[in-house]
């Protein structure tokens, strides 16, 4: 079928074409699907081979200098005139083993059960005679393990850098090409600048990230809460024990209660977040339209007006609202006067009144920053586009969805993926104007968790505001957002057109 024979068919009856297409497709897509697989599981243990396929090489064919880097990282570097990159190496493993030798293997040998010995009274010969001396702290022990183990990853990336370097200066020599720390220096500063320049954010991110969130892994399969608190007390691993809890897979009315709770308030995160940016970007889309139309005046009064309301603090702006919209609040007052209520409303403390409360609130506070945004690049759409659509009789309506629309869509995709990101975990607004409210009662509920609350609310509620603390739980929930946050920014990001085609509306 030609392209001009399936233009000239109805729209149902395209539509029709393409669902029996994709329906004829699978079978082949399936094929090709399967084809794949041994290259890429061949692809997978290749990478995986790589680097102990370059260690053999190293140990059979590298000399006496290769062999002995083995033991003294650095060393067939340093005996080969590269002096810098020699000496951190060696620096390094000896760094390595005293910290290993004095502190990490202690505290890694009790990581299986988090120690033995919490807290005992010990007689002491002046007042007040007995005190308490604390011997394993569970999470002392748990955080320098995992960082004992990033240590040793990092050296064992150091020390085979090391050897396969080195054979690779060993190869060089045999062809006659020397090298030295001259060529080092100039690759730094040239030809790897990137990698010097992002050599502390990297580390920055490893510290404060990686190792962060592989404690908070490690915490969601420990017993970590109110009746295990260190140092008084240990914690020690239950397995999934937190996961089946939250997922309501024992038999038991706390874990099916977790899981009443959790499916509510995971699928009002995805509603709230879903609401709370669309909302936000089509609303101020349109407001920026209508600032930027012909024969609009006081243009720059409008934008002036709009920058001022977000010179005015969110928590402040949320503050004020939520006290407007209490049930002794102004809202109330005003509207009993007017005698259009006769019972004063809480607004913010009704199951689904105070949901749809919190979108309409929080496009009071979030339209500005999307007119800011918009206005700039309405602004650069080139209004030739816009003369040759009116020229062929395009309505307003059409020129918005096939011009405006895809233009800002393709520009603000990023800016869109980051605010519903941002939205999962937008504490101040729920916090801020509920604190949750109104509570879960269909279930057995000692978290305080409420209607409202998203899945950072409810962590914090766990974590901190909550008379059972409960940390492995809370570390599960951290989990599930890092799960969904992730999935969001990096799957939907690299997929957009913005990176993809980034040069089509330069």
């Amino acid at each position: 079928m030609t392209t001009i024979q399936y233009l000239s068919y109805s729209k149902p009856k395209r539509a029709l074409l393409k669902t029996l297409q994709f329906f004829k497709s699978i079978p082949s897509k399936c094929g090709i699907f399967f084809k794949k697989i041994p290259g890429f599981f061949y692809k997978v243990f290749s990478k995986i081979g790589s680097p102990f396929t370059k260690l053999y090489d190293a140990l059979i064919n590298g000399d006496w200098k290769t062999k002995l880097t083995f033991l003294f990282s650095g060393f067939g570097e340093i005996s080969r005139k590269q002096y810098i990159r020699g000496i951190l190496h060696l620096v390094f493993e000896i760094v390595f083993i005293l910290y290993m030798a004095l502190f990490g293997a202690s505290y890694l040998s009790r990581l299986y059960n988090f120690g033995d010995f919490a807290s005992g009274q010990i007689e002491i010969d002046t007042p007040p005679f007995i005190v308490y001396r604390y011997q394993d702290d569970s999470f002392m022990i748990l955080l320098y393990s995992v960082i004992s183990i990033v240590i040793i990853l990092c050296f064992i990336y150091s020390w085979y850098s090391s050897i396969t370097f080195s054979k690779k200066l060993q190869d060089m020599l045999e062809v006659g090409k020397h090298t030295s720390d001259k060529e080092l220096l100039s690759s730094l500063t040239n030809r790897n600048y990137d990698k010097t320049l992002l050599a502390f954010p990297m580390l920055g991110i490893l510290v404060f990230t990686v190792i962060p969130i592989l404690i908070m892994i490690c915490i969601g399969f420990t017993n970590y809460n109110s009746y295990h608190m260190p140092p008084k007390q240990l914690f020690d691993w239950v397995g999934t024990s937190n996961f089946e809890n939250l997922f309501g897979m024992k038999d038991s009315g706390a874990s099916e209660g977790y899981a009443y709770i959790f499916v509510n308030i995971l699928l009002w995160t995805l509603i709230w977040a879903f609401f709370a940016t669309f909302s936000n970007y089509f609303f101020g889309m349109i407001v920026a339209i209508m600032i930027n139309a012909k024969g609009i005046k006081l243009k720059k009064l409008w934008r002036t007006v709009l920058v001022t309301t977000i010179a005015v603090p969110q928590f402040v702006s949320l503050l004020l609202l939520s006290k407007m919209f209490s049930d002794i609040g102004f809202v109330n007052r005003l509207l009993e006067s007017l005698g259009i209520i006769s019972e004063r409303i809480d607004f913010l403390n009704q199951k689904y009144l105070s949901n749809v409360m919190i979108i309409l609130i929080n496009m009071w506070v979030g339209i500005p920053y999307t007119v800011l945004i918009c206005t700039g690049i309405l602004l650069n759409i080139p209004a030739d586009l816009y003369e040759s659509a009116r020229i062929d009789g395009a309505s307003p309506y059409k020129m918005y969805m096939k011009i405006t629309l895809p233009y800002m869509l393709f520009v603000t995709t990023p800016y869109l993926i980051s605010q519903f990101v941002g939205n999962i975990n937008n504490f101040n607004v729920i916090y801020l104007l509920t604190q949750g409210r109104p509570l879960i009662t269909e279930v057995p509920n000692d978290t305080n968790a409420g209607a409202t609350d998203l899945l950072i609310t409810w962590l914090y509620k766990l974590t901190a505001s909550s008379a059972a603390v409960d940390y492995g739980l809370s570390s599960v929930i951290g989990l599930i957002i890092f799960c969904i946050v992730a999935f969001f920014s990096l799957i939907f990001y690299g997929r957009t057109k913005s990176v993809k085609n980034e040069e089509d509306f330069q």
